[in-house]
């Protein structure tokens, strides 16, 4: 299989800052002089435990361990192979490769059986689009979106399609492109009946393609298409493609490949509850508004918005089922991140789509940038909706359950207005408020704390940083760390004639010198994509992010060796003793008194060396 130039490889890494590639990911902070900090994406977590080192160009998370350069990074999150993700950094840095390079990329992506699904689902967007904008067949459907605001730029930049109403049609489509059948049944793209005949899933419907984060087409949601000649007769007013392979709504938010980059200068995502929604939005120029599959936020999404998001409007429709919606979906997102939260109300029970055709895209963009109320806001207007405020034990029902909203609240000054609030419109005095706001956050202090020490679960994953390690793994560790940063401390080593207790780290201490003899001088960003096993990569990941003074003394690298000479000694000893009590056992006298011979030589190297 044809390959990239380690040449190419190393001018595409050299032309990038991983920092700015992972920071599309990843909000990063800067954490001291040199290193920025966020998130981790690829395990959950609510405090940053993720790094980034811009002087050495490298990444390493102490809460799940992974780490490696910017190669691997992309590798990961992208779920690409090593020249794909070659060629994805060289693509997001603007660096230029020769198509000859490209085309080894392509060729290696449609070997595998996911690759296939999204040239399957690329190819139906394609013709549905067609299908839509250049035929008399999609022209009603044309027309409609259209009349619903919807200009040919928007339709074209989201790939909008038409199925038609024949339930053969891709079906014919595909078989005429010598497409690979063998994949159609798990593409979602078909139905098959009990004869085992595939028809299409979707017909009579404009077509919206929903993709991936990498902004690969991986399913669709189809809006029937009610005319004059094609009743509803019963059909779901959308229809979405099932679970495959490719397609997870639980994981998938509608435009956020588009949005990434927007919410990531802003710092804020605008969530909506269609699709329609997000269009209105982002022909209005806002940009950054993303919908889930369904009004339900999943841990999932809210996992992917937190890592590059700040905050969160909420902007669902303004009916009582958007309301609703709205309430539930704030319960959650308090639960599971650390968001900022905003609530923006569109008035008059219009969805926000319904709003931009009354009063037009400028006022709508009035109303996200400022319209957002806090939720607390929110809060005292939907806890009023089903109850009586001229009753007076209502009244109270209210304000207790606003004093527990208020709990939620972090700001001391917020905490202080809303009292004073609830202290005015109820003549309720502000210093029992106060008191009973207080006896709360006791109450709440204490729930916690219980099951912290009766159901106290462990992490799924114990970082690989462990204070757990040994005395001569530490070593090991802060040896090899020493090696990565002084380069001369190699030909000491090996005269020395170190052997590392661990085969893991004796392993890397071999690879490393095999690098350094290839090419002469030590690049962590470099020596990380020389390591082809990916355990190998982490662990070299955890040495070079010890937090550990940068400069090491001379008595430092002879207390280190000391250990893990003693270790060996120590663990040779251990062995032959083993060794002599088989050969007593078997009445072997001879071998009895070479070992005992060897265990005293070699306890008296060992009291030499301590």
């Amino acid at each position: 299989m044809a390959r990239i130039p380690q040449q190419v490889i190393d001018d595409i890494r050299d032309k990038t800052n991983i920092v700015d590639v992972i920071g599309q990911y990843v909000q990063l902070k800067k954490s001291g002089s040199k290193n920025y900090s966020g998130l981790c994406p690829f395990h959950n977590e609510k405090t940053p435990s993720f790094s980034v080192a811009e002087d050495k160009q490298f990444y390493y998370c102490f809460g799940c361990g992974r780490g490696g350069n910017v190669f691997s990074f992309i590798q990961e999150i992208e779920g690409l192979s090593f020249v794909e993700s070659v060629l994805k950094v060289a693509e997001m840095q603007g660096v230029e490769v020769s198509e000859q390079y490209k085309n080894v990329s392509v060729e290696n992506q449609v070997d595998s059986q996911q690759q296939q699904l999204i040239q399957l689902h690329e190819k139906a967007a394609e013709v549905y689009h067609h299908m839509l904008v250049n035929t008399a067949v999609g022209q009603e459907a044309l027309d409609y979106l259209h009349q619903r605001g919807l200009d040919d730029d928007l339709i074209e930049e989201f790939n909008i399609g038409f199925a038609p109403n024949q339930r053969d049609f891709l079906v014919r489509v595909f078989q005429n492109e010598s497409l690979d059948s063998k994949a159609f049944p798990e593409s979602g793209l078909f139905v098959e009946r009990e004869n085992e005949e595939l028809v299409d899933r979707f017909y009579q419907r404009i077509m919206f393609p929903i993709r991936n984060f990498q902004g690969k087409t991986v399913g669709f949601s189809g809006r029937f298409f009610a005319t004059e000649d094609v009743n509803e007769q019963d059909q779901p007013k959308y229809l979405n493609s099932p679970e495959t392979t490719l397609f997870n709504k639980r994981e998938i938010l509608f435009n956020f490949d588009k949005a990434r980059s927007s919410i990531r200068k802003d710092g804020t995502v605008y969530l909506f509850e269609g699709f329609m929604d997000v269009l209105a939005a982002y022909r209005s120029g806002m940009t950054n508004g993303i919908a889930s599959m369904g009004t339900s936020l999943t841990n999932e999404q809210i996992t992917s918005i937190s890592r590059i998001a700040q905050e969160l409007a909420l902007c669902y429709d303004g009916d009582q089922a958007g309301v609703d919606a709205t309430n539930r979906a704030i319960s959650h997102l308090q639960e599971t991140s650390r968001l900022d939260l905003s609530v923006v109300s569109v008035p008059e029970n219009l969805d926000p789509d319904e709003y931009v055709k009354k009063y037009g895209q400028e006022a709508f963009v009035k109303l996200l940038e400022h319209g957002k109320e806090t939720v607390f806001l929110f809060k005292m207007r939907y806890r009023r909706l089903n109850k009586n405020m001229a009753n007076e034990k209502e009244q109270l029902e209210y304000v207790q359950e606003l004093l527990h909203d208020l709990l939620d609240v972090d700001s001391l000054i917020e905490q202080d207005r809303y009292l004073t609030q609830l202290s005015t419109e109820f003549q309720i005095s502000r210093e029992s408020l106060q008191q009973q706001l207080r006896d709360l956050k006791r109450q709440n202090r204490n729930k916690k704390q219980k099951p912290a020490q009766s159901n106290f679960q462990p992490e799924q994953e114990a970082p690989r940083s462990s204070p757990n390690k040994t005395k001569v793994q530490k070593a090991e560790e802060l040896l090899l760390y020493r090696l990565f940063n002084d380069e001369t401390l190699n030909q000491r080593l090996k005269q020395s004639q170190v052997t590392f207790f661990h085969e893991t780290y004796q392993e890397l201490y071999m690879l490393f010198d095999a690098y350094i003899e290839s090419e002469g001088e030590f690049v962590l960003a470099k020596f990380l994509d020389f390591l082809k096993d990916d355990q190998m990569r982490n662990i070299v990941s955890t040495i070079a992010s010890l937090k550990v003074p940068e400069d090491g003394s001379q008595q430092e690298i002879e207390d280190l060796l000391r250990v893990i000479q003693t270790s060996s000694l120590t663990e040779e000893i251990n062995n032959k003793k083993l060794k002599l009590q088989e050969a007593s056992q078997k009445g072997n006298q001879q071998l009895e008194l070479g070992l005992a011979t060897e265990i005293i030589n070699l306890t008296k190297e060992l009291k030499q060396a301590k």
